[in-house]
């Protein structure tokens, strides 16, 4: 099965990433579950848990070459955005 691809990527407070995919839905997902996992330990660092970057071809997400998450699990996993959540957020970011 093929999952959409990652158009952009915004860390955000509390472990939280903002995934925007190709076909316009906005996801939420939450990485402190991660956290519990030694590989992901590194992102307990609030600096480095931000540099996160779209992998080339949209395919995944990465913070480094050895920590990295694939688009079916951020579709998955991830939480729809309401879209009044998304209007109030990109109201105030105006």
């Amino acid at each position: 099965m093929s999952y959409e691809k990652i158009k952009d990527i915004e860390a955000m407070e509390d472990f939280l990433l903002r995934v925007k995919f190709h076909n316009g839905v906005i996801k939420i997902y939450d990485c402190k579950p991660l956290l519990k996992k030694d590989a992901f330990k590194p992102l307990e660092n609030e600096n480095f848990f931000k540099r996160v970057n779209v992998d080339s071809g949209g395919y995944g997400i990465i913070w480094n070459n050895e920590i990295d998450l694939a688009e079916s699990e951020l579709w998955i996993n991830g939480v729809t955005e309401s879209t009044q959540v998304a209007e109030k957020r990109s109201k105030y970011n105006s």
